[in-house]
């Protein structure tokens, strides 16, 4: 199974090697775009572009709205995690209070 985060192509970096500056939440990554790129759709007409990156590949470019879904859904994935990592961690806080203070 593959992971696909989407990211917004801002800058064309390399044409000859087809690799652009893609944002990806707020954090730049320059990736392939190979695999966008036609003769219909060249490296130039990919900036503004929404793309699905895996691996340092923009393997497919997707429409905003389904960026702004996915990129929803991993907040709410984040925000789960770290509510389930602050409950862990109290439990363990406890669970080590309990021991320390059982008598020998």
């Amino acid at each position: 199974m593959c992971l696909g985060i989407p990211g917004q192509i801002i800058e064309i970096t390399n044409i000859n090697h087809k690799l652009a500056l893609v944002n990806i939440g707020g954090v730049k990554r320059e990736v392939n775009i190979a695999c966008i790129v036609d003769e219909q759709h060249p490296p130039e007409a990919c900036i503004g572009d929404w793309v699905l990156v895996h691996v340092g590949f923009a393997m497919n470019r997707i429409n905003e709205q389904e960026a702004a879904e996915t990129l929803q859904l991993f907040q709410e994935l984040a925000a789960a995690q770290a509510g389930i990592s602050t409950k862990r961690t109290a439990e363990g806080t406890e669970r080590r209070k309990k021991y320390l203070t059982q008598p020998y």
